[in-house]
This record gives C-alpha cells, structure tokens and sequence, in this order.
C-alpha cells in the first residue's frame, strides 16, 4: 500500500473515532453531538405592563432564534428536551429616552426585562441564571401606538438574541 492509501485510511479511522466529539456547527453556532431538542416554555408576564401579548412575542423571537437559526428541535415537554430555557418577563418601561427644546419627547424608549434560566435537563444545577434586558426607540410624535408596537417587538427580538447568543456561548 501506498504511503498516500495509509494517509488515508489514518485519517477516515480518526474522523470515525472523533465522530461522536464532533460539534455542529450552523451559522457560526457550536452545538454539541448530543443536544438536538429545547424546551421552551412560554414565559411567564410579571411585568404589570398590561400589554396581552408579551408572553407571546417573546416565545415566538426565541422559537425563531433557536429554532430557526440552529439545528435545534423544539419539543413540547422538558422530559423530551435535551436542553431548557425558561424564565419570567419582569419588567416593562416605556419611557422618553430623548427630549427636544420644548420639553417634549424626541424618542421613547421601550425595555423589557427579563430573568432567565438555562439548563441540561438531568443537571441539578443551571449552566446560567441571568437578568437580560432588551430595548428600542422609536419616535412618539409619529404614531405612537403602532410605534410603541414595533419597538415592543424589537425589544424582543433583541432579548431572544442575547439569551441565544449566552446558550450557544456556554458550549
């Protein structure tokens, strides 16, 4: 045999060694082998914003950010989850951020905090508990119903990455 044949066959018996060290990678996120679903409850609404939606739209950016942006599988259950994410909305500002000369609000600034807590199922202890907050201006002089809305989802969008971004991080 060659010195090129045994090369090759070196390197096909380490690949199928290594095999199950592998990580997954999916737009530049590492996932280990053996985690392939996450639970993901619906967050529950501490906030007192009366807004009826929050627990919805949070889920909604973390199913997308987790689900589609990675090779994660959703699952309805934890006992079917490999991995959990869940937590509270804790709290809801809608503030002025920016104040024009007459007094009057420039940009209003929407955050929504959020306590979260990541964890392998079967692990007694979480790999984090954290306080994550996500914010969005918009302009209140425009039209601030559908305003407020947008940065709302926006707010979101933006706690769904940093959780997401802190999940993939811990691997």
């Amino acid at each position: 045999m060659s010195f090129t044949g045994r090369v090759m066959i070196l390197v096909l018996l380490a690949g199928g060694l290594l095999s199950g060290c592998i990580r997954y990678s999916f737009t530049g996120v590492t996932i280990p082998s053996d985690v392939r679903t996450i639970y993901i409850p619906f967050f529950s609404d501490r906030s007192g914003s009366g807004i009826g939606d929050l627990s919805d739209q949070l889920n909604d950016a973390m199913i997308d950010r987790f689900i589609n942006q990675s090779r994660l599988q959703l699952t309805d259950s934890p006992e079917n989850a490999d991995v959990i994410i869940e937590g509270t909305i804790t709290s809801y500002s809608n503030r002025p951020f920016s104040v024009a000369g007459d007094q009057r609000a420039d940009l209003n600034r929407v955050q929504i905090g959020v306590q979260a807590t990541y964890k392998y199922v079967g692990s007694d202890e979480p790999e984090w508990q954290k306080n994550f907050t996500g914010n969005y201006e918009y302009d209140p002089s425009e039209d601030p119903v559908d305003g407020e809305i947008e940065a709302i989802f926006e707010a979101m969008l933006r706690l769904a990455d940093s959780m997401f971004n802190d999940a993939m991080g811990e691997w």
